[in-house]
């Protein structure tokens, strides 16, 4: 039998992608608004939905706002496919997520353990789930810091890409 080679796969990174459209250039900053898809807004849940942010129209808009720093020359209504790595996109759904839900039950288990009452393992629960809040800020400014989870610019986008929403 012949004997089979594992290679490491040194390619370029898995990119999650997403449209995007120019709404501002100041000096060599892009700043973009992300498009919807045709299926955001159009679900059962769309009035309760929470993606849609809180507040004004206005103020929805700019809160999605993200700045672009690598841009090749990039006018104001171009639209553009930007990506994260996958592999940034599951490090900060991690932070985000599982620290502070290991940190709620820990801190709730221990209080449990020690103490034995209902109520300290209900204080032992929320004190963890506000450390594991505390430290997945920390978490997330780090991974900002590092830039692994900044959008960086992938191609113009052409007719293939998905179009924007329409209301």
């Amino acid at each position: 039998m012949p004997e089979t080679m594992h290679t490491l796969d040194l390619g370029p990174p898995d990119f999650v992608e997403g449209t995007a459209r120019v709404v501002e250039v100041v000096g060599s900053t892009a700043w973009l608004e992300p498009e919807q898809t045709t299926s955001c807004g159009h679900c059962a849940a769309s009035a309760a939905c929470g993606a849609k942010g809180l507040g004004t129209i206005a103020n929805r808009i700019a809160a999605r706002r993200f700045a672009l720093t690598d841009h090749p020359g990039l006018r104001v209504g171009e639209r553009v496919v930007v990506g994260i790595r996958s592999d940034a996109l599951v490090k900060a759904a991690l932070t985000a997520y599982a620290i502070p839900l290991c940190t709620l039950f820990l801190g709730g288990g221990l209080a449990q353990w020690a103490w034995g009452q209902d109520g300290t393992t209900i204080v032992g629960a929320v004190t963890g789930l506000f450390l594991g809040l505390g430290a997945a800020r920390l978490g997330a400014a780090r991974l900002f810091a590092g830039g692994t989870s900044a959008p960086r610019f992938l191609r113009r986008a052409g007719p293939a890409d998905c179009q924007p929403a329409l209301k």
